[in-house]
């Protein structure tokens, strides 16, 4: 372990010395936080004083300067002229002709003389006129920059990097210890030669920055509804991605993992489904501005994460507003001035959290004993066959995170490997990447430069042509008699051809093999220019290349090539994405006896490019090459290889301006307007749109009214109303449209056919969503308690459908046409509490609730009806055959569609409840669609989370959990495997129970959708456990402290579903549906380290 970090070390020193830095030469170790720098400053003063000097300073803006007289004594007058120069570059022309050092706290900055100031203080040489002492932070780590003042004046120092201070007084005075988003403190001297503290984190800092579009703004400030995640809130533990790290911290935001797969991610719903036609329901996530994906960039990467949840919030980003936002900002050198080595890495397990209960081969045996199954079923061999296909998994990672810099200069490097294995064989996942960010200022900081190169390679197996797991390799290790064998005594794959969809699952894993490669590089400049006083010009360009490879096999002794008589069968593909972004923006702020404005103006341009080519081949001389010599195929020569390929561009073009005025930040107003067009509306008479939004916020406990009382520390009601868009799913949808269909034979010829494919419309245009969002954020005890309660109500207008249409006048048979609408509705709360904190315990603990109610309005309007008020999405596949959701106008999404039985006759067969309430025997059940009722919902109606963050000394426990309520599941593993009518196939244990206590399902009975096989949904879960331990003083010179902790994801659940994992899917339009070939549910545990060097 010594000899690997001593090489980690040693690489890292190697590459911080190689690492270029562009910048000039550093006078003073001066600390000024960036949001000052927009502070402009003009000074002419020919051999003054320094002490008049900064008192000019202090005139011109809010910063108090704090030193010791005798610090100024020492230094002698000086010359200066600035005209409108930055708070940086001023103050490093006073360090450059005085040698005087500045660090800034908040809006006070002390004074001192180069780092005399800041050796750390001998105890037992104290004057009597002298105080010192050590200030920290709860977790005992020394705090840097703490301001020490004497309380009425101007005397006072700051605390060094140990966190220790030294100060001169003189009689019984008071001291005020400050630091940024910490509490005050003041401390009565009287005798006392040293004082050490400990200071708590502001619990409710006001001044907390909260990224919004194209900007930051105060938490104080925001008047929509908005959720800010720090990194120390995360969830620990082996995440897939940046989604679970935020999982059940966002009131209103659903973030659920249905699958086990290292290669699947996160879904994603915020308040409900807004279309039932259009593009996807996932929020857009934006990576520092860029569009990007939760899995852009790694999990450790990410210092925050921001939700822009309502209308007024979103609207901005008009037409990829709808979903909500989401805002990631990546970890930042933040002015780091000497290089900073972080490592953090862990390794895990898993396993499958519940198994299905399938006959086992005694099963088998036990059936054929007692005369229930013929003996003709028992092939000899005892295989358990999900165990012949998984494994215990083993998966590494590893963060390296390297800062540094000089006083114009500075940079971050993070680099990330991830090697993830699956439960199932053949289920890796290996991700390398790498990110690299440089931030240089110049021209006395009025010219701030930033650019940045992510690279990644994501690489993982492949067991199908269409993905990463092939879910039917699964079902096949369900359904197989156990007492088949692997392989015959010849060595060859036991198989049985003669039966349907019925393949040996380890071979088809063997004889078969895939791979799927994903290199992306981005590139990312910001040019941001201040050239007047609060006048901020940035412009932002952004390149993205993606190129994905595919390329699968199958030997000639898998089943399906074997079965289809071919020798061997191969495909491929490549596509390729191009991403460009530029976005200009100017903002002006000014504030004037209290009147605080500010104005954005901005414009947006996005370009997307993608191209892809397929193609396939079968019947290989030899299965040496895999997928990587298409060419020597037979069935090319013989034409009948496959191939395909595609280009594609979309354009996004949009302007807008967002402005904001504060009155004593009492009276909070914030209003947004954007027009944009997108190519996907090319040739309708409107493809522009425009999308504004308004919010207000008043603080009521500003004013005068409120000042006696001493319930609320803080109290602001907000509201807000937004328009957004949706962006059509296809291209040219305005223009009709013509495509190659099949060939036909004339005149000794073959001649291909041209058919309609689209009907124009000229009159389509976005889906608008309307929201209107009231709020009231509230914080009492000093902090201790904070929490917010948000009301929303969506409706979503001109929702896109297909609509049937004559033939002629039409070419073809249906339009696409803004028609629906669809409302969303509910409720959300959020608590955080923290009972207990002092130095040695600390006890944070934070709850969420919300509610969520959908409904479609109309599907119809004079020009366009549908033939019936509904539509069926959905589909169970075979042996079942039928459509299992409805969406009807006055009911919500999700509703299951299918028969209702109550009970059973004493033969095993079904006793339904037709559409007039009469009970109907299975004999005499006509099965016809009328008789078809809503017989379940899968959207959850409730949500709610309770996360738990507990310190003691140097232990800290984290513990997350969230749940779902009111909502019922398909069972697709019960419809399936509980029908004997199939009795070549295994079957779980439970087909042989008796239903409602009575028979057993009669085998003439087929399998079908109804109502016995939905189930409650409800569930609890203990999502995450992690439990750390952190040592701050090893002993050894290079590290400054490692954290070691143990951590379990998908802990517990607590549900009466009889499945797998009632976390199923709840976006799109067939929610609630468990299916059987669903990769399963894992629970992982991890031990993991995290080092500061």
């Amino acid at each position: 372990m010594n000899l690997i970090l001593k090489k980690q070390i040693i690489i890292v020193l190697s590459a911080i010395m190689l690492f270029p830095l562009f910048s000039g030469p550093v006078y003073a170790n001066n600390i000024i936080y960036e949001k000052y720098q927009d502070k402009r400053i003009t000074l002419k003063h020919t051999n003054a004083p320094i002490k008049s000097i900064l008192a000019s300073i202090t005139s011109q803006t809010d910063l108090k300067f704090i030193f010791e007289e005798s610090v100024l004594e020492k230094v002698k007058n000086i010359s200066i002229d600035i005209k409108s120069g930055t708070l940086n570059s001023v103050l490093n022309e006073i360090s450059k002709q005085t040698g005087l050092v500045f660090r800034q706290n908040d809006n006070t900055i002390a004074v001192s003389i180069g780092a005399t100031t800041h050796q750390a203080p001998q105890a037992t040489k104290q004057q009597p006129d002298k105080i010192s002492g050590t200030i920290l932070d709860i977790n005992n780590e020394p705090l840097i920059g703490v301001s020490v003042t004497v309380k009425g004046t101007t005397k006072g120092t700051i605390t060094d990097e140990y966190g220790k201070y030294q100060l001169d007084i003189s009689g019984d005075e008071t001291l005020v210890f400050s630091y940024i988003g910490y509490e005050t403190k003041e401390v009565v001297v009287k005798d006392k030669s040293v004082i050490n503290l400990t200071l708590n984190e502001n619990l409710n800092d006001l001044n907390e920055v909260v990224v919004i579009g194209y900007g930051t703004q105060r938490k104080g400030d925001i008047t929509s509804s908005v959720a800010s995640i720090k990194s120390e809130e995360f969830i620990k533990g082996a995440v897939k991605d940046a989604g679970q790290l935020i999982q059940g911290k966002v009131a209103g935001m659903t973030i659920i993992n249905p699958s086990g797969d290292p290669t699947s991610g996160t879904q994603v719903l915020l308040r409900g489904n807004t279309t039932i036609l259009g593009a996807n329901s996932d929020p857009l996530v934006l990576i520092d501005g860029v569009p990007g994906s939760f899995n852009t960039v790694a999990p450790e990467d990410i210092e925050s994460v921001d939700v822009l949840k309502d209308g007024s919030a979103a609207a901005i980003y008009g037409t990829r507003g709808t979903n909500g936002v989401i805002l990631i900002t990546t970890k930042k050198a933040k002015g780091a001035q000497i290089n900073e080595v972080e490592y953090s890495g862990y390794i895990s397990t898993s396993q499958i959290v519940k198994r299905l209960k399938m006959l086992t081969a005694e099963d088998y045996r036990n059936q054929i004993a007692d005369g229930t199954r013929d003996a003709s079923w028992d092939h000899g061999a005892s295989t358990d066959w999900l165990d012949e296909i998984t494994r215990t998994p083993f998966s590494h990672v590893h963060n390296i995170s390297l800062k540094g810099g000089t006083g114009s200069t500075n940079y971050i490097a993070n680099l990330n490997y991830r090697s993830l294995q699956g439960v199932f064989k053949e289920s890796d996942n290996s991700v390398f990447q790498g990110r690299i960010e440089i931030n240089h200022r110049m021209l006395d900081d009025k010219l701030k430069l930033n650019f940045s190169i992510l690279g990644k390679q994501n690489q993982f197996s492949s067991t199908s042509n269409t993905g990463s797991f092939n879910g039917y390799t699964y079902r096949q290790s369900l359904i197989h008699n156990p007492t088949d064998p692997v392989k015959n005594a010849d060595g060859s794959w036991y198989e049985n051809p003669n039966l349907f969809e019925y393949e040996n699952p380890v071979a088809r894993l063997l004889e078969s093999d895939g791979n799927i490669k994903n290199n992306e590089t981005r590139y990312t400049g910001n040019i941001t220019l201040d050239p007047i006083n609060e006048l901020k010009l940035n412009a932002l360009f952004s390149y993205t290349r993606t190129n994905r490879s595919h390329g699968y096999y199958e030997t000639k002794n898998h089943i399906s090539t074997v079965r289809d008589g071919l020798n061997g069968w191969s495909s491929s593909g490549f596509y390729t994405r191009m991403e460009k972004l530029l976005e200009l923006t100017a903002q002006y702020s000014k504030e004037i006896s209290g009147h605080k404005f500010m104005v954005l103006g901005g414009y947006s341009y996005q370009e997307t490019d993608f191209e892809d080519n397929y193609m396939s081949n079968y019947n290989f001389q030899t299965d040496y090459f895999s997928w990587h010599n298409m060419g020597i195929g037979a069935a090319l020569k013989e034409g009948l290889a496959g191939m395909s390929t595609s280009k594609e561009r979309t354009n996004l073009i949009g302007f807008f301006g967002r402005a904001t005025y504060s009155y004593q930040d009492k009276y909070l107003l914030m209003a947004s307007l954007r027009h944009e067009a997108a190519s996907q509306l090319w040739g309708t008479k409107s493809p522009w749109g425009t999308f504004p939004s308004v919010s207000l916020g008043w603080r009521i406990t500003g004013e005068s009214f409120m000042q006696d009382q001493h319930i609320f520390d803080d109290l602001k009601l907000r509201a807000g109303y937004g328009v957004t868009g949706s962006q059509p799913s296809d291209s040219f949808r305005g223009v009709a449209l013509l495509s190659y269909g099949s060939y036909f034979y004339s005149n000794g010829k073959w001649i291909q056919t041209i058919n309609p494919s689209q009907n124009a419309n000229p009159y389509l245009k976005w889906e608008e969503k309307k929201e209107t969002n009231i709020g009231l954020d509230f914080s009492l005890k000093k902090g201790r308690i904070t929490g917010s309660i948000d009301y929303y109500n969506r409706d979503i207008d001109g929702l896109l459908y297909d609509y049937a249409v004559p033939t002629p006048p039409n070419l073809y048979p249906t339009t696409r046409a803004n028609v629906g609408k669809m409302r969303n509705s509910g409720v959300e709360v959020l608590i955080s509490v923290t009972p207990i904190r002092n130095k040695d315990i600390e006890w944070n603990t934070t709850a969420t609730f919300s509610t969520n109610s959908n409904k479609l309005i109309s599907l119809s309007n004079d020009m366009y009806q549908t033939s019936t008020d509904y539509f069926l999405p959905g589909w169970i596949s075979e042996p079942v055959k039928t459509e299992s959701h409805i969406v009807k106008v006055g009911e919500p999404i999700g509703n299951f569609y299918g028969y209702k039985v109550v009970d059973i006759s004493d033969d095993g067969k079904w006793i339904y409840e037709d559409k007039d309430g009469n009970l109907v025997p299975y004999d005499q059940f006509t099965h016809s669609i009328d008789d078809k009722k809503v017989i379940g919902n899968g959207l959850p109606k409730y949500y709610a989370s309770w996360n738990n963050s507990i310190r003691y000394k140097n232990f800290d426990l984290n513990i997350s959990m969230r749940g779902a309520f009111k909502f019922q599941i398909i069972n697709g593993a019960r419809m399936y495997y509980e029908n004997t009518n199939l009795e070549q196939y295994n079957r779980l244990q439970s087909a042989y129970d008796k239903i409602y206590g009575k028979a057993i399902l009669n085998k003439v009975v087929p399998g079908e959708f109804n109502s016995y096989y939905v189930e409650n949904g409800d569930y609890w879960k203990i999502d995450n456990v992690t439990l750390g331990y952190t040592i701050n003083n090893l002993g050894i010179k290079y590290i400054k402290s490692m954290r070691l902790y143990l951590s379990s994801l998908n802990t517990l659940t607590i549900s009466g579903y009889k499945g797998i994992n009632p976390e199923v899917s709840s976006t799109g339009l067939a929610p609630g549906y468990d299916n059987r070939d669903q990769y399963p549910s894992i629970r992982s545990y991890t031990f993991g380290v995290n080092i500061k060097f």
